[in-house]
């Protein structure tokens, strides 16, 4: 009897398997990325379970603050925050964990350390959680560095050309993830019915140009002339057709659709901001990393974010980032501007 349903990939690329098969490429590998990415994923699958699970009783608290055994209902972000802590200072491959949602770094338990420090947004979007917009997570890997003993918030202040690792996990209609490792980046989906993340988008580019914009509109009257000139051109130009707007408003989700269909994501400087308002070690960082792997560019606006010195865990940063054409004409725009 055949089975009328539809077929079944017996030999489906997962991540877990992925990232082996990366290991056995660097024969002085000794497994520990490969811990701490399979840590990751485990985060991430649990944050996705609690997005799509805690939220109608729990995000909008028809649960109440206690649930009916008397236990304290922690907030979906509080929740993802434990989620990562606990996973990745328990896969004993970390010294030292950047939140940003803890004040202070994390330092691993003597006896649980290991070599990688890892800095996350262990959901980004949150303020979108009310309205159902898609959200995410973010981290990127680095080193300790080896001059350094006991691990401090000083080893996590490195540049981005530093990393071993990045990705970001995007809570969607589906859940992704995406990673790079060095190597050009790659996109999982998530299938609920495996319990697994399996390759859907190998060797992932974004376009070198693009029709699309992002930026919050709403701060026109805070930017710099720079950045007011930029994004004019793009929608009353001399020739062609206007770039369409698109914003979100949740990073992941909007550095993920430049990924696949070009363009350029904007959170400039503004009056209020003068260095802007995005993290840089945990949001700007590990996204540029992520872009540059897959062909475009990332900018303060004056040096590339991959080199920025961050001088504290939660320094912000201006970014500009995508396309490699939208990004060059946005920096000849701001070095004209400079000029003047």
């Amino acid at each position: 009897m055949t089975s009328s349903g539809s077929a079944f990939d017996s030999n489906c690329m997962t991540l877990t398997r992925f990232v082996l098969a990366e290991q056995k490429k660097i024969p002085t590998a000794t497994g520990d990325l490969t811990q701490l990415l399979n840590s990751i994923q485990t985060a991430v699958k649990a944050v996705s379970s609690a997005v799509r699970k805690a939220g109608i009783a729990n995000m909008y608290g028809i649960a109440g603050s206690t649930n009916v055994q008397g236990e304290e209902v922690k907030k979906l972000d509080v929740l993802s925050n434990e989620l990562f802590v606990n996973m990745l200072s328990s896969s004993y491959t970390t010294c030292l964990l950047v939140s940003e949602e803890n004040h202070a770094a994390i330092e691993v338990e003597t006896e649980q350390h290991g070599k990688y420090i890892v800095c996350f947004d262990p959901l980004d979007g949150s303020s979108n959680i009310d309205c159902l917009v898609s959200i995410g997570s973010i981290f990127g890997i680095y080193k300790k560095l080896e001059n350094t003993e006991r691990p401090s918030a000083f080893d996590a202040l490195q540049v981005g050309r530093n990393l071993v690792a990045a990705g970001y996990a995007l809570y969607g209609s589906a859940t992704m993830m995406v990673l790079s490792t060095g190597q050009g980046v790659n996109g999982f989906t998530y299938d609920p019915a495996i319990g697994e993340f399996i390759l859907t988008e190998r060797n992932m580019r974004v376009p070198s140009k693009g029709k699309i914009y992002s930026i919050n509109e709403g701060y026109e009257n805070k930017w710099d002339d720079a950045v007011k000139e930029y994004v004019h051109s793009k929608k009353y130009p001399t020739t062609g057709n206007p770039y369409g707007a698109r914003y979100v408003g949740s990073m992941v989700a909007d550095v993920h659709r430049t990924i696949k269909y070009g363009g350029i994501f904007m959170y400039p400087a503004t009056t209020d901001n003068p260095n802007g308002k995005l993290r840089l070690l945990y949001e700007c960082i590990p996204m540029a990393y992520i872009l540059t792997q897959a062909g475009g560019l990332a900018s303060t606006g004056e040096i590339d974010i991959l080199d920025v010195v961050p001088i504290s865990i939660h320094q912000r940063c201006p970014i500009f980032l995508g396309s490699t054409e939208d990004v060059q004409d946005v920096l000849q725009i701001i070095r004209k501007h400079k000029n003047l």
